[in-house]
């Protein structure tokens, strides 16, 4: 266990407030320690590093220089609020980061007063920042809001639509860009920094609001002109043209790990900023740790380490990854079919994409955190015969959802969706768990939905989705390790619309989709033991369902359970239509969906998460014997009794 860092400064820092009375010339032995403090707290805990190193210095001149809660600050993604976490109250428990009862690994309303929205998907924070600066100003509070945006985020068409809003609303609205990854523009040194605390200082923006009211009486035509060709000019010093087309006014680029630029700069545009203001500052990811500095990309999201070596503790895997699974599978199915090509939303590692990139280069595109566009492009693809493969976690799929339903559902075209991250996804917690794809795909005619048991199913479906061209098609897979099944040498073409029965029984029909078949044949020996004869079934498909499997498990058992890892609303909920309009329900059939229970579930091991969800083995089990009136006896001895009215 490594030591923990002294912080003699940061110690008497609590909250924000606390700041004002530290010297400036304090701050960047503040930041040192800081970094300190969270390298240490994530090396015992897992989480996202680099970008938080990124954003230490900036993070402590905005909580110095603004009033904060009572200023807005929020954190686009939230990925790098760590430092933010450590500063507003909530030091004492930085080490329970993303865990079970801990802190959120992101920014979270319900967690503390500092954190005015909740983030974890990426680019709302201009739009959500706009909302609560037009309400402060309808309310007649005079507050500043501060938007933190990476580069990275600046891909989404969000931000863009956010930007022009604001810009034609001339809310009052701060917006950092903190450059750290794509370098739009790289500062230039002593005179960047200059120039920026010129153009954000009073003088020249109260010359420059005169300047727009003498133009104003020469019509608006002239002062049009006359503005737009002032700031062009400053433009080309200052790098800001596109966000000045877009009403804001642009300062920087500023160097973000140095306070003698950072700290006038923001008391400049605190003071004497009325409308939308976009601040350019360039920051490095990982800064101040040499491990994330030198491969920022590993040290994105790290599992715990060893702080003085930056070597990752990372358990030896007992079967492959399911997102690896699929990478090699579609590597395999594109060495055979050249029409095979990949689309990804700025999730390449994520995804297993980055493989494919590397054996077919051409083929690969990852169009940025553009969900949407991303799903209409693969559409576009498919019209001309090739066979595109829209690869996303679950929880991103949602932000592309009107695309999936009228570029891609109502034309019927081809579009292939592998869905990661299905199903609860432990540290993450709610924000990321593949909760409801199953339901919001399921509802949409022509849509075929799939979800692998294990990782040789998962290659099967790979496969299936590369073979059929008779309209969209997804597959499901959780985010983790397979379940150490053999894996043939290639998939096979699965026939559309059939499961499979995997144990036979009389009594009891267990009917699985997706993952958690591996429990439902467990509980089925429990079951067994107990004296109730069991079958179990693995659906493979939620739409379009098997409904010879499921007519013979309801006419030939007295108990169906469904079991699978998503939202009331998906496949239980397919199950039980086909049963009631089939009138299978009447005969006195006693069917229990299990399906993810009705709330957004906080961060927790996986294991802990599928308990509470009554998901796992003995809440299988459980169900059964409520269904049938009675319980197990202990052990599961093989008898029963009845339950206690």
């Amino acid at each position: 266990m490594t030591q923990t860092p002294t912080t003699p400064l940061l110690d008497t820092v609590h909250y924000p407030a606390d700041l004002k009375a530290v010297d400036d010339k304090l701050m960047p032995q503040l930041a040192e320690e800081l970094r300190a403090e969270m390298i240490d707290a994530v090396s015992r805990t897992g989480g996202h590093l680099g970008a938080g190193l990124g954003v230490v210095e900036l993070t402590i001149a905005i909580h110095k220089v603004f009033d904060t809660p009572h200023d807005r600050l929020i954190f686009d993604v939230g990925h790098q609020c760590y430092p933010h976490k450590i500063l507003t109250g909530r030091r004492d428990r930085i080490r329970t980061l993303r865990q079970e009862n801990g802190l959120s690994g992101f920014t979270k309303r319900d967690e503390s007063p500092y954190d005015p929205f909740g983030a974890a998907h990426s680019s709302t924070s201009i739009s959500a920042g706009l909302g609560m600066a037009v309400a402060s100003e309808l309310e007649g509070v005079k507050r500043n809001v501060i938007a933190v945006i990476g580069d990275g985020a600046m891909s989404a068409g969000m931000a863009f639509e956010a930007l022009n809003n604001a810009g034609s609303l001339d809310a009052r609205l701060i917006v950092i860009l903190n450059d750290n990854d794509m370098s739009i523009a790289q500062p230039t040194g002593a005179m960047s920094a200059y120039l920026a605390r010129m153009a954000s200082g009073r003088t020249y923006m109260g010359i420059r609001e005169v300047g727009k009211k003498l133009t104003a009486y020469l019509g608006k035509n002239i002062d049009r002109a006359i503005t737009r060709a002032v700031e062009h000019a400053r433009g080309y010093v200052t790098g800001g043209t596109m966000f000045e087309e877009l009403g804001f006014y642009h300062i920087g680029p500023i160097d973000g790990h140095n306070f003698e630029h950072l700290l006038p700069v923001l008391r400049n545009v605190r003071d004497n900023s009325d409308g939308p203001v976009l601040i350019h500052v360039m920051t490095q990811k990982g800064k101040g740790y040499a491990p994330a500095e030198a491969a920022a990309d590993k040290y994105h999201g790290v599992n715990k380490f060893d702080v003085v070596t930056g070597a990752q503790a990372k358990a030896k895997p007992n079967a492959p990854s399911y997102t690896n699974v699929f990478a090699e599978a579609l590597i395999q199915e594109a060495g055979f079919d050249e029409r095979i090509v990949a689309v990804t939303a700025a999730m390449p590692s994520g995804t297993g994409l980055d493989k494919f990139g590397k054996a077919f280069p051409g083929r690969c595109f990852d169009v940025g955190i553009a969900e949407q566009h991303g799903v209409t492009f693969a559409a576009g693809m498919a019209t001309e015969g090739l066979k595109p493969f829209a690869t996303l976690y679950s929880t991103f799929l949602q932000r592309a959802y009107d695309q999936v339903v009228h570029d891609v559902a109502i034309q019927r075209l081809p579009v292939r969706f592998p869905i990661d991250r299905a199903g609860f996804v432990g540290a993450d917690g709610a924000t990321h768990a593949g909760s409801f794809d199953v339901a919001y795909l399921a509802c949409l005619p022509g849509f075929v939905v799939m979800a692998a048991a294990d990782e040789a199913e998962l290659k099967h479906m790979v496969r299936t989705a590369a073979a059929y061209d008779d309209g969209p098609i997804s597959f499901r897979y959780p985010r983790g390790e397979g379940v150490g099944v053999e894996m043939p040498e290639r998939g096979q073409i699965l026939p559309i619309g059939k499961g499979r029965v995997m144990r036979q029984g009389t009594k009891v029909a267990l009917l699985s989709f997706g993952t958690r078949l591996a429990e439902c044949l467990l509980a089925a020996e429990d079951l067994d033991a107990a004296g109730l004869s069991t079958t179990v079934a693995d659906a493979r498909f939620a739409k379009p369902l098997d409904e010879d499997l499921i007519r013979q498990l309801a006419t030939h058992h007295e108990v169906l359970i469904t079991v699978e890892e998503g939202s009331v609303g998906g496949f239980g909920s397919h199950v039980l239509q086909f049963l009631a309009m089939q009138g299978l329900l009447d005969g006195g059939l006693r069917v229990r969906p299990l399906a993810m229970p009705d709330i957004f579930m906080d961060q927790a091991s996986p294991e802990v998460m599928y308990a509470k969800a009554g998901l796992d083995r003995k809440a299988i089990v459980e169900t059964v014997f409520k269904a049938l009136g009675t319980h197990a006896a202990a052990g599961f001895a093989g008898t029963v009794t009845p339950l206690k009215p």
